[in-house]
């Protein structure tokens, strides 16, 4: 009776959270900062917003903007494919595999990406020609390199031989994170290696390998913008070949870091639900819409208690 007298006014006691309030004044801070930056933009009249906002949708500025999705694509895909053959061989016991894939990966993760694209082409003036030479038919099959190393081709090539030294990485450190016992319980049971890499090893290294993966897409979405050195037509480019007539310059380029802060946004909500459908034993943990996960504590000035 007595217990349950005190488990009844324990139940009445109202719970107080701790108050913060360094941490209000520092949202206040930070509010009236925001306020100010973004008063002082939109007052701006060097910014030119009104010609910004007329070039939003100009049509050379969308084919730049497509131009830029599809190199990302590509070379992310290629990236993938490339890095995932490097992870591979790096994993390999043999060493007549593992140290060209330590070197490939070395050497195209250790040169910038401005110079790879600027080698690749220029590779005319390194090979001129392909050509097939087989002994007794001679010469098959020859032609100009200039002809195949288009600048759209050689960004690609460049972007994803760079880009497959870091997937390389981060597949890898994803396959090796999943715990050697379960390899060793799986052989036991009789799987062959194909079905434990598909059924064990690759479901269990993808949430390892999805977030930095998807950090990585976005950055290569960004470093795209180096193809405009080898007359790529992407977004940067066509922003430059606007304003090199008009030369209204800062609006161009306001319009290019429009369009790359939307789409990294619309990239950012799709790695967020991505890294979610990966870690579905997580999923009452992470129960929560991007939006409210994001911003329902960013006003909070009380310290949650979590059960």
């Amino acid at each position: 009776m007595k217990n349950d007298q005190n488990s009844a006014a324990i139940a009445k006691l109202k719970v107080v959270p701790l108050p913060h309030p360094f941490r209000l004044a520092a949202i206040i801070l930070v509010l009236s900062l925001l306020a100010l930056a973004v008063r002082s933009a939109a007052m701006n009249p060097k910014l030119q917003w009104p010609i910004a906002g007329s070039y939003l949708f100009n049509p050379l500025i969308m084919n730049g903007l497509l131009v830029t999705l599809i190199v990302t694509a590509l070379v992310m895909v290629i990236a993938v494919v490339l890095g995932t053959i490097a992870a591979l061989m790096i994993l390999s016991p043999s060493r007549l595999l593992s140290t060209p894939a330590k070197v490939f990966v070395w050497f195209f993760r250790g040169t910038p990406a401005l110079v790879q694209l600027i080698l690749w082409y220029n590779l005319a003036l390194i090979v001129p020609r392909f050509e097939l030479w087989l002994p007794g038919l001679g010469t098959v099959f020859s032609i100009s390199t200039n002809d195949v190393m288009t600048p759209l081709v050689a960004a690609v090539v460049g972007l994803s031989l760079h880009e497959s030294g870091y997937m390389a990485e981060i597949i890898r450190n994803g396959l090796q994170s999943v715990n050697q016992g379960q390899r060793e319980a799986a052989l036991c049971l009789g799987m062959k290696p194909s079905l434990l890499m598909r059924r064990i090893i690759i479901p269990q290294a993808m949430r390892v390998i999805i977030p930095p993966s998807g950090n990585e897409t976005i950055n290569l979405l960004k470093t795209t913008s180096l193809v405009s050195v080898v007359a790529v037509g992407d977004l940067l480019y066509s922003a430059q070949s606007i304003y090199a007539r008009t030369f209204e310059t800062i609006p161009l380029l306001l319009v290019v870091t429009f369009w790359y802060l939307v789409v990294v946004a619309i990239m950012s909500i799709g790695q967020f639900y991505l890294e979610r459908y990966f870690s579905r034993d997580n999923v009452t943990r992470q129960g929560k819409g991007m939006l409210k996960a994001t911003f329902g504590n960013a006003f909070s000035v009380r310290r949650r208690v979590t059960q």
